[in-house]
């Protein structure tokens, strides 16, 4: 590739030539890849019609506190009792998955070979800590029950210090890592980039900034980001019940200018 041609995919990813892997090629030298974006839902407008499916206390364990997901102002609230179970009662889960447009089957669909990118805020309070056992605060998988993930953002206590850290579980790799507890109490902007990809043709970007400060901006290029049908990405909180901290407790998060964009 020429010294012109990665500049401009460079360009397109808001990036340096290492952050450009996985870009698709262009159709033709004069025109470089862009993000376009493709979903820009408010909270306040479209609610929880802004998500393909939403899993809110699936095995009616609370339903005294229902529901444990809704639009308040500007922001989607999920919130989680210590009491909650998922139907796997070991472990606990409110989440909504996938980018709607609309009414009906109009949402997105990440296949293999595209490159998506979505953006938002996330407020973590200080009760919303790392466990020493899985807390998964966004994931990319597959639809489908029993489906493993491919991409997770996790709260993570590692040697009894709270991070928060992206991985790609297919092949156990993680990809960044930070602390967590700096975060806390205060809104958190995540820029996430996928290309889809099967076996080592995947990649993948996650850039968090608190304010003007990039707390992390990793990258991993040659990474299995594809299993079948399609990447979805999920957000709320899912977690285990087998923390061994005492860190499990009443707690929420809140997410807010939710987009999406595609590389075209």
């Amino acid at each position: 590739m020429n010294t012109s041609r990665r500049t401009l995919l460079a360009a397109a990813l808001g990036g340096g030539v290492g952050a450009a892997a996985g870009v698709p090629a262009l159709d033709t030298p004069a025109h470089a890849a862009s993000w376009q974006q493709k979903w820009a839902p408010s909270a306040s407008g479209a609610g929880l019609g802004a998500f393909e499916t939403i899993e809110d206390d699936r095995a009616d364990s609370h339903t005294a506190a229902h529901p444990h997901i809704y639009a308040t102002g500007d922001n989607w609230r999920f919130t989680m009792h210590t009491v909650d179970r998922d139907t796997s009662t070991d472990r606990q889960r409110h989440e909504v998955t996938g980018l709607r447009n609309g009414s009906g089957a109009n949402y997105l669909k990440w296949t293999e070979g595209q490159t998506w990118r979505v953006t938002y805020s996330m407020y973590i309070p200080s009760s919303l800590k790392a466990t020493t056992t899985f807390t998964h605060i966004m994931q990319m998988k597959q639809p489908g029950a029993g489906t493993s993930p491919m991409v997770v953002q996790s709260l993570r206590r590692v040697n009894g210090v709270q991070t928060i850290e992206l991985k790609l579980p297919i092949d156990d790799i993680l990809v960044g890592r930070t602390n967590l507890e700096p975060l806390h109490d205060r809104w958190t902007d995540v820029d996430f980039r996928i290309k889809v990809g099967n076996g080592s043709a995947g990649s993948v970007r996650w850039i968090l900034k608190s304010g003007s400060t990039t707390v992390v901006d990793v990258s991993r290029a040659g990474v299995d980001t594809f299993l079948a049908d399609r990447v979805r990405p999920k957000w709320g909180i899912y977690r285990s019940l087998g923390d061994t901290s005492g860190s499990l407790q009443d707690c929420y998060l809140l997410l807010t200018n939710l987009r999406g964009y595609q590389l075209v």
